[in-house]
């Protein structure tokens, strides 16, 4: 009877414990400010005005059109297997805006005030008073808490906010978003691209099918037309409830966005030197070094010039190893293989001299990238798993063989050839094979034509090694399906990254996403040492501790030779007709140009212009 007494006495305590907790949470008020930062102070006050690299007098008016080779077919964003419109996020407003200048700060757009909590395991979200949608409803709590649990049940974007235990409702402007561990700069960033739907108008329809029924939103544009193969047409709102607030004063300036879909990028290239659209992202060196050299460009009427996006960093194009299938388990043989790249003669040859090589999974943001030889903070982090690492990790800056870029690179042919016959691989009759006389063959899957290029030259150079290499060229769906069961060999794939990096390690890098169908973890990278790491880097607090979590890691992922990495992320290179107005100050937006968001059409420029299509 004692024990039995003792038992419900202390369920008591217990109980009580947890009402005590419960109302000192509930009581304390969140201290709500209009932005929040994680590594550094704002640079920004409360009540200021606008972002110092947009212009806030830029003028309304005008057309921007833009080409895309996205086949779009829905106009919904929550829809796993479809693809959605582009431009389609302008008819929405996110919680927090983009950052431009600051790695880490993110400043109010719906929500007017954001808290967290002296635990730092609940982020208080208020919303403005004005937000409304633009059939006037305003915008609530209820509607964040509808899109964000939405989010949750999409197969492909839950990962972003698996963070978020629950969601609750505080008032029609108030809602608390509880997490697990200490909310860190990779859960708030994910909120300032998820845009808030809302929630009365998909009352009785389902926003994971696809539809092409423009649907309400609440942001600087609706869809004012849209054909599906053809183009979509989106007319700016003049009544936008945000257009004055400080984090959109000067932006979204142009009354009309089009889209037009072009499949094929030739044909898209040559539309634009007609004139038939406005801008255009050059990713072919041959075009950037060749193709706009023609009268108009002579004239001033096109501009060929860099935006700096310091957003992105990492690797432009790597070959992804399938490291799940047993002739790459062996780090020996993927070495080889990455020897086996001669990225000069690729570089000289077909790409006009005017990329330059990856030499991290970070290139771009130098204090994350691993140079030379551990220091002091990663030997901390590394030394638990010294017996488990390359010696040369710890002794030997890893360095990519460097060739002259005239022909065959015959001492790195000869070392991938050690290594090969160390891992049990030897030529016989020409053909490389292993003891049980199985050849050594490599596919690589490949959607894109243009991959031809970088892979025929280096086909020929595992040919050598007495390889055999070929790539399988097939449709949309079919790569969709094949890489859902993660049948392939080889891919060349874009490993950019979205700075901080610490956002998207798990996704790319853990052994969780390496057996989660269509996850960006392409090279099935399943490694104790590499998923560690991720879990002290999730966990940083300050920009020395993120610099030295990534160099570690980087210096790891390297060593195993998991990819091979080709060219780093650059500058995007875009050509645009001479009839837009600038922010004088758009330099200061290292982490995301204000384009095109931040431009504006200027008819003075315009008219001058005379195309004879």
């Amino acid at each position: 009877m004692r024990m039995a007494t003792n038992s419900r006495l202390l369920q008591w305590v217990a109980f009580l414990n947890l009402a005590t907790a419960l109302l000192v949470t509930a009581s304390a008020e969140p201290k709500y400010e209009h932005g929040i930062s994680f590594f550094h102070e704002l640079k920004y006050p409360a009540h200021f005005t606008h972002f110092d690299y947009i212009n806030p007098d830029a003028p309304k008016g005008g057309v921007l059109v833009q080409s895309t080779q996205i086949d779009f077919n829905t106009l919904t964003l929550i829809a796993d297997n479809l693809v959605a419109a582009p431009g389609v996020s302008l008819l929405y407003d996110s919680l927090v805006s983009n950052r431009a200048e600051e790695m880490s700060s993110f400043y109010g757009r719906l929500a007017d005030g954001l808290s967290v909590s002296d635990d730092k395991r609940t982020l208080f979200v208020r919303l403005h008073r004005e937000a409304r949608w633009h059939d006037g409803m305003p915008i609530t709590a209820r509607d964040v808490k509808f899109t964000l649990e939405l989010v949750q049940s999409s197969i492909w974007l839950r990962g972003f906010l698996s963070w978020v235990q629950s969601v609750e409702i505080l008032s029609e402007r108030e809602i608390a978003l509880r997490v697990a561990n200490e909310l860190t700069v990779s859960n708030i960033f994910p909120l300032s691209w998820f845009p808030i739907m809302p929630a009365h108008y998909w009352e009785g329809r389902d926003p994971t099918q696809a539809s092409l029924e423009p649907p309400l939103g609440s942001g600087p544009y609706r869809v004012a037309n849209v054909r599906q193969g053809r183009h979509i047409r989106y007319e700016r709102v003049p009544d936008y409830w945000g257009r004055d607030i400080p984090v959109n004063k000067g932006r979204f300036n142009f009354d009309e966005i089009r889209h037009e879909v072009y499949r094929d990028a030739t044909v898209a290239r040559e539309a634009f030197r007609k004139g038939l659209f406005d801008t255009w992202i050059e990713r072919d060196m041959r075009y950037w070094a060749t193709g706009y050299d023609i009268p108009a460009r002579d004239r001033g009427w096109l501009v060929m010039d860099h935006l700096d996006e310091r957003s992105e960093i990492g690797i432009n194009r790597v070959i992804a190893l399938n490291n799940r299938r047993d002739r790459f388990k062996d780090p020996r043989v993927r070495e080889a293989l990455t020897l086996a790249v001669d990225f000069e003669w690729e570089n000289r040859v077909l790409r006009f001299g005017l990329l330059e090589r990856a030499l991290s999974n970070f290139s771009g943001e130098p204090t994350l990238e691993a140079r030379g030889l551990p220091g002091e903070g990663e030997l901390a982090l590394l030394a638990p798993f010294r017996d488990q690492l390359p010696k040369r990790l710890f002794t030997q800056a890893l360095e990519f063989p460097q060739s002259t870029g005239s022909g065959r690179n015959r001492a790195s042919l000869e070392r991938a050839r050690e290594l090969l016959a160390q891992a049990g691989w030897h030529i016989a009759d020409g053909v490389l094979v292993n003891s049980a006389a199985e050849p050594f063959e490599i596919e690589f899957l490949s959607v894109d034509g243009a991959d031809q290029r970088t892979l025929l030259p280096y086909l020929s150079t595992l040919k050598l090694l007495g390889i055999t290499g070929r790539i399988r060229l097939v449709e949309a769906a079919q790569f969709a399906n094949l890489n859902r069961k993660f049948d392939y060999d080889a891919r060349i794939i874009r490993s950019d990254i979205l700075a901080p990096p610490i956002v998207f390690l798990s996704m790319f890098f853990h052994s969780q996403s390496a057996s989660e169908p269509l996850s960006h973890n392409i090279a099935g990278i399943a490694d104790p040492v590499v998923d560690a790491l991720i879990a002290k880097a999730v966990k940083v607090t300050t920009v020395e501790e993120m610099a030295i979590a990534c160099r570690a890691l980087d210096r790891v992922l390297l060593w195993r030779f998991y990819q091979i990495p080709l060219d780093a992320i650059a500058p995007l290179r875009i050509v645009y007709w001479n009839k837009f107005g600038r922010p004088e100050r758009e330099d200061l937006a290292v982490y995301r140009p204000p384009f095109p968001d931040g431009w504006w059409y200027d008819e003075d420029k315009a008219t001058r212009i005379v195309l004879d299509r």
